[in-house]
């Protein structure tokens, strides 16, 4: 599209069913957001909207577990999504959810106009039904193993694993998410979408006119599904919770939440314009606008295939000129996992660093996973924050002090350009055109690289100058460096606001800046001019030090988790083989006491031990080394069975056993005498 006179941009609506976390910010909000606020400095026509996606499932499966209404789900993480976002500096020119009444008003007059229109099929076929429950299972109130992959733990609409939609009737052994019992398969009426029909469309449009210009992993994503075979999708539920079906006999039935979310984003414009005064239609129904849905990787295909043939058979809107999708984000080598709490919870974020947004936006956006998944750690969140402090942060204080020192704040006149001011001047005009090269292709981590190389070359001017030196014996040659110099930082101060907005709007204060355009950088010769007066005092630290201690904190407390996850996890062994009496009585087992204790050589688990059990002293070999130093045992009371036939370990002969067991913990325990004062050699029975 050639110059688009408005731009409309969407990101994913987050589950109401828990808070926002790093993997999310990552995958959709961060560079969604960058993209937006880059579009505003370049003076575009943005509507930026977003929404809280209120009738998924998962929602009706919290409130159960929880006890509570849907409603009373929605409302509690609906408001710290909000806010969260709001902190945290995310642009939306209005966040909006599913569950407002211009949202259900708009998605069924969409269904109506579709049913009107004969675009659904109506079928009667056997779905998924919980008899326990006394209810059809729709989407995750199934789980069962993927038919493409193996995964036992598929969802019925999708497997997280191997990314494969499908539906619930698809799985392997499917069972009940709400009673755990296995499901039985029972009549029942729904609308398709019939993507069969919309196939040659969808192939032309995607596989042809969007080959060269989306993303690989979208294109490659759709390009697997068109060519397995488009097949019509469900667009109704059997559900008590979500928008009814607007059309007579579907009495107990919803839309299905990915008919009706995508939807979200008209009714999320619709309300951004009712409340500015607004036409909505414009950013929707006219050619001249670019349509842009930031998503993540599990929302291609609704977002490639499914919404678009929905907008197609309605007919009078645009389609997304682009769907920028990134892969997933893990966090210290791990997927990220709501129900295991393994992840960064952004609203927790915020409470334990505060006033740290820009930290956090540019390590996700240094290490976004935009061709394929990638690891956030918190080692690499403290060394991103000492780049962020090392190079942007020390040119601008050295700006701002020197400004002040030498100049009471006051832009001094420049005075005959060497070549070596030339050259800065004419490399800062290049970088709008180099950064936008890059945002314009989606490539945000490539664009953030190239916003800080800015910094580098101001901080490289100023070493290179010295003007703390050259001050004592040139102070008209000085006068020029600082000229120089805050050009750049007033160039700095714009061109970083789409990446870390909070230092960028520090700056401009700081600096008093006159409003500054991005191409502005390009074409004028001066940014701020001489005798501008910037703000006088010191100048507050942009990126303040993140402590070793703090880093440590959030260490440990992922530590906590990956224990109580394994605890959750662990597996009770099953019962051995039924032994009889007789084999219970041919076992000698009696109390011993460790006397003597090494470390067996060359070998990481074994001690050997010398153990006087009232009967003898004998060498036993234990497997213990990694739960017990030999000199902490020396005195143990244990219990051994002596009669255990001798056995040769690493050339040492072993002529019993130690009993041992795991705490809750898994560590290594001793299986002790109830009484201390139990002689060695006395049985056990």
């Amino acid at each position: 599209m050639q110059d688009p006179k408005r731009y409309t941009l969407t990101a994913a609506l987050p589950y109401t069913n828990g808070p926002i976390h790093i993997g999310h910010l990552a995958g959709v909000y961060v560079p969604a957001d960058i993209y937006a606020r880059y579009l505003r400095l370049i003076g575009k026509d943005v509507v930026f909207v977003c929404g809280s996606d209120e009738h998924g499932v998962p929602i009706t499966i919290k409130a159960k577990k929880e006890g509570v209404t849907p409603q009373d789900v929605v409302d509690k993480y609906h408001a710290i999504i909000k806010k969260s976002f709001e902190d945290f500096g995310i642009s939306f020119d209005n966040y909006s959810r599913t569950s407002a009444e211009v949202h259900h008003e708009t998605a069924s007059e969409f269904f109506k106009t579709l049913h009107d229109k004969g675009e659904f099929v109506e079928k009667v076929e056997q779905q998924l039904y919980d008899a326990d429950a006394k209810q059809f299972l729709a989407d995750r109130f199934v789980i069962g193993t993927c038919p493409k992959c193996g995964n036992e733990e598929s969802y019925g609409d999708q497997c997280e694993k191997c990314g494969t939609s499908h539906n619930a009737t698809d799985l392997i052994n499917p069972k009940s998410a709400i009673t755990g019992g296995v499901p039985s398969l029972k009549e029942t009426k729904h609308w398709f979408l019939p993507l069969d029909k919309h196939e040659p469309f969808l192939r032309q449009w995607i596989l042809e006119d969007h080959k060269n210009d989306w993303k690989t992993n979208v294109y490659g994503q759709c390009k697997s599904w068109i060519e397995d075979g488009l097949r019509p999708r469900a667009v109704t539920r059997d559900l008590d919770w979500g928008i009814p079906v607007p059309v007579e006999g579907a009495d107990g039935k919803v839309l299905y939440v990915w008919f009706d979310a995508p939807i979200g984003y008209i009714s999320a414009t619709k309300e951004w314009a009712e409340n500015n005064g607004k036409d909505w239609k414009p950013y929707w129904k006219e050619k001249d606008t670019k349509l842009v849905h930031f998503i993540g990787k599990d929302n291609i295909v609704f977002h490639c295939i499914i919404f678009p043939a929905m907008l197609k058979a309605e007919g009078s809107y645009v389609l997304p000129d682009n769907v920028p999708s990134n892969e997933f984000l893990n966090l210290e080598g791990n997927k990220l996992s709501t129900s295991k709490n393994w992840a960064v919870w952004l609203h927790e974020y915020l409470e334990d660093f505060p006033d740290r947004q820009d930290a956090l936006r540019y390590t996700l956006t240094a290490t976004a996973p935009e061709t394929k998944d990638n690891d956030f750690t918190w080692k690499d969140f403290q060394a991103r924050n000492k780049e962020l402090a090392d190079n942007y942060g020390n040119f601008i204080n050295r700006v701002l002090v020197l400004t002040n020192k030498y100049y009471s704040g006051v832009v001094p006149t420049p005075n005959e350009y060497l070549e070596a001011d030339i050259d800065v001047l004419d490399e800062l005009k290049k970088f709008p055109a180099d950064i936008a090269f890059s945002l314009e292709r989606y490539r945000f981590r490539e664009a953030n690289l190239k916003m800080m190389n800015l910094a580098r070359l101001g901080n490289k001017y100023l070493a290179e100058q010295e003007p703390w030196k050259l001050v004592k014996t040139d102070e008209e040659r000085v006068k020029t460096i600082m000229y120089v110099s805050l050009q750049i930082a007033t160039a700095l101060a714009t061109l970083s606001e789409p990446f870390i907005p909070f230092a960028s709007n520090t700056l401009q204060d700081l600096l008093q800046q006159p409003e500054t355009k991005w191409y502005d950088i390009e074409e004028k010769t001066d940014l701020i001019p001489s005798g501008h007066k910037i703000k006088e005092g010191k100048a507050p630290i942009l990126f303040p030090q993140i402590e070793d201690e703090e880093i440590q904190k959030q260490l440990d407390r992922l530590e906590a988790i990956k224990v109580a996850n394994e605890k959750a996890n662990k597996v009770v062994e099953p019962q051995k083989d039924t032994a009889t009496f007789d084999d219970f009585t041919k076992l000698d087992l009696r109390v011993g006491t460790i006397v003597e204790a090494e470390k067996m050589p060359k070998a990481k688990k074994l001690l050997v031990l010398k153990v006087d059990t009232g009967i003898d002293t004998r060498t036993i070999v234990s497997g213990i080394a990694e739960s017990f130093k030999a000199e902490d045992i020396i005195g143990k009371k244990v219990t051994v069975l002596v009669n255990l036939a001798p056995r040769k370990l690493r050339g040492v002969e072993s002529e019993g056993m130690i009993l041992m067991s795991e705490n809750e913990d898994g560590k290594l325990v001793f299986v002790n005498p109830d009484e201390e004062d139990v002689a060695n050699g006395a049985t056990i029975a």
